[in-house]
């Protein structure tokens, strides 16, 4: 019998994902009224924002009438509009917990929500009972997901009407055994990038995970205007924009202009538009260019932009398309390390021919090595902090750029000395080609992350790693 006047409450099942909704009823002498979907209510007490686009309903004349067990590849919220049914899941996704079964009774008072990948099967227990559920993709025709027989001895579920006596189609019946089902793969994560530093850095983060695929712009290129066909985005749940345009001096010219644009502008803004409609995750990195450096403290995820040059803009526009999507992480980091070309190894090279570098001494900040922007992803994600913008740096004191070029040049084994430090003015004094303007202060602070239990590591102990390695790597001699 359905039960009136409960509170709105969640609770979990053996099942990952898989949470039964008591639902508020109210009722009198002419019958009863529920909200049976009210999204705001439900997010906040826990009900994942999965988006549902299409509703259905399944009315079952006769008791006993049995459907299922199919694991359609979207989520869904089943509720009973009248009557009173028996529920069977079975979570069919690869993973420790394939084949656990969960089974409950529902009516209009209690509902439940079954993630994607869970088989989902019901028997009806009383006359005239109409199923209702809620989606978060369009019925396709044709579309290819796993079901299981609602007989199999493997799943042991004990159903009130036995099978041979229930209502049940040929095809149900004719389902395969839970041994012969292949486990439903996880959504995919695609890394855009893959040829960058953070793209390699990112490969190497993800080797044991098989579900996550990389691309550069010759696999797929976001500004070509046909992303939405590009791939087949019900399969995917994440993406991850390692993809970017870098050259902050070639930006300020009229072609680095249109480039920088549209790389960090115009794809982000399809890769935006893609990630709202299927509910994907984005992602996004940033910049500490997006500042224009005049603050007497490391900045703050929420301190107003205020760029100095065409990079910057295009790396402030970009962030405020990706604050549009509902489920984006942007992480803002700064002084980029990896493999490839960067400070650190034009600094160990010029050691090694016996140059003796001028090197600013009035920009500050921190290094960040790309291993920690891909640790720090991998952290954001894997632990389902709260979407938003995040500071991504090595730890510890913040630095010049001749400051660390004489670090380098000591780990190296090298006369630091050899460093010169001037400011960036006399640095750029004789350019010829356009020059844009660096943030004095490129330095970010770092409790946003720090309060997720993400641990940077600290920005010199990184760097004396990389120092003996690249040494070691080439190996060079003390000069």
């Amino acid at each position: 019998m359905t039960e009136y006047g409960k509170t709105l409450r969640a609770t979990a099942t053996p099942i990952p994902g898989l949470t039964v909704w008591q639902l508020p009823v109210h009722g009198d002498n002419r019958g009863w009224f529920k909200e049976n979907w009210q999204r705001a209510k439900m997010v906040a007490a826990g009900m994942p924002d999965f988006g549902p686009v299409q509703n259905n309903v399944s009315f079952n004349d006769a008791v006993g009438t049995t459907r299922g067990i199919h694991a359609e590849p979207w989520d869904k919220f089943v509720s009973v509009a009248t009557g009173r049914i028996f529920g069977a899941w079975v979570d069919l996704r690869a993973g420790p917990t394939f084949g656990t079964v969960f089974t409950i009774e529902l009516d209009p008072s209690r509902a439940i929500f079954v993630p994607r990948g869970v088989g989902n099967s019901f028997q009806t227990l009383e006359p005239n009972t109409a199923y209702t559920y809620l989606v978060n993709d369009h019925y396709t025709p044709g579309i290819d997901y796993p079901s299981v027989n609602p007989a199999d001895d493997a799943l042991a579920i004990d159903w009130p009407i036995p099978l041979e006596r229930a209502e049940l189609s040929a095809k149900d019946r004719a389902q395969p055994n839970l041994g012969q089902v292949s486990p439903v793969a996880p959504r995919k994560t695609l890394v855009l990038g893959a040829g960058g530093q953070l793209g390699r850095a990112l490969l190497r983060a993800y080797a044991d995970t098989p579900h996550v695929e990389f691309a550069d712009r010759s696999d797929l290129d976001v500004t070509s205007g046909d992303v939405e066909s590009a791939r087949p985005w019900r399969d995917y749940d994440m993406i991850i924009n390692a993809a970017a345009y870098t050259a902050v001096d070639a930006a300020e010219s009229a072609e680095g202009r249109v480039a920088a644009w549209a790389a960090n502008v115009t794809a982000v803004t399809a890769l935006a538009r893609v990630a709202t409609a299927h509910r994907i995750t984005v992602v996004h990195v940033s910049s500490d260019y997006v500042y224009d450096g005049t603050s007497s403290r490391p900045y703050l995820e929420s301190d107003a932009f205020a760029p100095l040059g065409v990079y910057g803009q295009t790396k402030a526009a970009g962030d405020r398309i990706v604050e549009t999507v509902a489920r984006h992480y942007i992480v803002r980091t700064s002084w980029v390390i990896g493999d490839g070309r960067n400070f650190v190894r034009t600094m160990l090279s010029l050691a090694a021919r016996g140059v003796a570098p001028s090197v600013v001494d009035d920009q500050f900040g921190r290094l960040t090595f790309t291993t920690e922007l891909a640790r720090a992803i991998r952290h954001l994600t894997e632990t389902r902090a709260p979407y938003g913008t995040y500071n991504v740096t090595g730890s510890g004191p913040v630095t010049s750029w001749a400051d660390i070029a004489r670090r380098t040049f000591a780990v190296a084994g090298y006369d630091p000395d050899r460093v010169r430090a001037v400011s960036t003015a006399e640095y750029f004094a004789s350019a010829t080609a356009p020059v844009a303007a660096r943030p004095a202060n490129s330095a970010l602070d770092l409790g946003k992350i720090e309060a997720t239990g993400f641990v940077p590591g600290d920005a010199d102990e990184m760097l004396v790693t990389f120092v003996q390695a690249a040494t070691r790597a080439t190996h060079g001699a003390p000069g």
